[in-house]
């Protein structure tokens, strides 16, 4: 631990808030004819009408488990809301994937938009970009304009309400186990919240259910409830520094683009 302070010490600030985060939790075209990394050219992607107006629950999807090397970025994972997939990192620069997990411990979201050269998806044609909102999923109905939507790699992540806070996030992360209980079980230390639902912290406040609001790749609307992850484990009071993670188990309604509301049929 003392050498851990110590080489923290030596860390610019602008990357010390990525770092700790990362030790104790745990080519290029317009259009969808883009290659993957195999040379191949992708299908084109045509969302499943069937996804719309409903409530998809997808469980334990797996991102980085490994805490060896925790300075080291794990890979990016990309999904498919549009279809309801896991989609394989060579199609990033197409339109075939809508959510990314990206970041140290791929837990910072982003969406898929080609005009931001920084997005994973730059030049590849998608329209999409993410924005979060301090409210309960079931609450939430309209569809924010599209000014509210951002179109960058890894941004939401941490919440300020527990350590090492990025904005406003979809979970909270309890570096010492004292921000959502009283910091005596070493193993509530180290423990990341999703805050799906309103989280009750050690000093009594409450910090309210957040949801995730995405714009896809073909610029449909989606609205996301992070629950957990970890694996099979979907209560906060059963989250542990040891529990096997990240397994993202998440909720999401899709509805057409051109929509003003999120509807369920």
């Amino acid at each position: 631990m003392k050498k851990i302070k110590s080489f923290i010490k030596e860390i610019p600030q602008g990357i010390l808030t990525v770092f700790l985060i990362a030790v104790t939790i745990t080519a290029c075209s317009s259009d969808d004819n883009t290659e993957n990394a195999n040379g191949e050219e992708p299908e084109v992607v045509t969302p499943d009408n069937g996804l719309f107006y409903k409530v998809i629950h997808v469980k334990n999807y797996q991102g980085s488990t490994s805490d060896a090397n925790p300075t080291a970025p794990a890979a990016t994972l990309y999904y498919s809301l549009e279809e309801n997939k896991a989609v394989d990192g060579s199609y990033k620069k197409t339109k075939k994937w809508d959510l990314a997990f990206g970041g140290l411990y791929a837990s910072f979201l982003s969406g898929n938009n080609g005009s931001n050269a920084q997005n994973n998806g730059s030049l590849a044609g998608g329209v999409g970009g993410i924005t979060i909102v301090a409210k309960p999923f079931n609450d939430v109905v309209d569809i924010p304009a599209d000014s509210e939507f951002k179109t960058g790699a890894d941004l939401i992540g941490t919440d300020d309400a527990g350590s090492f806070g990025n904005g406003t996030g979809w979970y909270l992360y309890d570096f010492g186990g004292e921000v959502v209980t009283d910091g005596t079980n070493p193993q509530k230390a180290h423990v990341a919240y999703a805050l799906g639902e309103p989280l009750k912290i050690a000093n009594g406040s409450i910090i309210p259910a957040r949801t995730i609001i995405l714009k896809t790749a073909n610029g449909n609307y989606a609205k996301i409830k992070m629950i957990s992850v970890y694996k099979d484990v979907y209560t906060s009071s059963e989250w542990f520094k040891d529990t096997p993670h990240m397994y993202y188990t998440f909720d999401y309604v899709m509805v057409p683009k051109g929509s003003t509301k999120f509807e369920t049929k």
